[in-house]
């Protein structure tokens, strides 16, 4: 019998596939933790509220910060999600030369409804792990979000998050970061 064993890419690996054109942005995959992950197909609750949510965030944050939409960010576990919605530091171009670190991150989204159980168990895992410092799911399966903060490492080595506070879509939410910036959850969440 033989054993069949996966190939692993670094970062490194992975950004040498995209530039020799052996991975292009038709085959909607992100590397996560050196795998290449099949990302899922978006159906239109998910995009609309994905839509919804970056024009919102876009005209209250302006240019105190970057909305980045479906855009990579790099995490040192050979992983370079893309997640649905990004707020970092700064002002775009300062992300010419690499996409953003685990650092310049204020708030990272995933907006779920089929991915739900997967963003809040491997991608919760892997963000905690980077040390992403809030991380929010949009739940369009309970109409709510769930928002995660101070990440830590439990005993047994698992990643995880301390805190968990859930927003209902009729709530208005902090931003964080941006004290003084309210998010309206009724204007992100799709129809009623």
């Amino acid at each position: 019998m033989t054993q069949v064993t996966t190939k692993r890419f670094t970062l490194a690996e992975y950004h040498r596939l995209i530039e020799l054109g052996f991975l292009t942005e038709d085959d909607r995959v992100e590397l996560i933790r050196g795998e290449l992950v099949q990302m899922a197909a978006k159906g239109t609750l998910h995009s609309v509220c994905n839509t919804k949510l970056a024009r919102e965030l876009d005209r209250l944050v302006e240019n105190l910060a970057v909305i980045r939409g479906q855009e990579p960010i790099i995490l040192p576990t050979n992983s370079e999600p893309e997640p649905d919605v990004v707020i970092v530091r700064g002002q775009p171009d300062d992300y010419l030369l690499n996409h953003p670190y685990p650092k310049d991150v204020l708030l990272l989204i995933e907006v779920s409804d089929s991915t739900l159980v997967y963003d809040q168990t491997v991608k919760l895992s892997l963000y905690a792990e980077a040390q992403i410092q809030n991380y929010w799911i949009m739940n369009l399966v309970a109409n709510q979000v769930e928002r995660y903060t101070q990440p830590y490492q439990d005993s047994q080595g698992n990643f995880g998050y301390r805190i968990r506070q859930i927003a209902l879509r009729n709530e208005i939410v902090t931003i964080p970061g941006f004290s003084d910036l309210l998010l309206d959850l009724n204007l992100v969440f799709p129809g009623l």
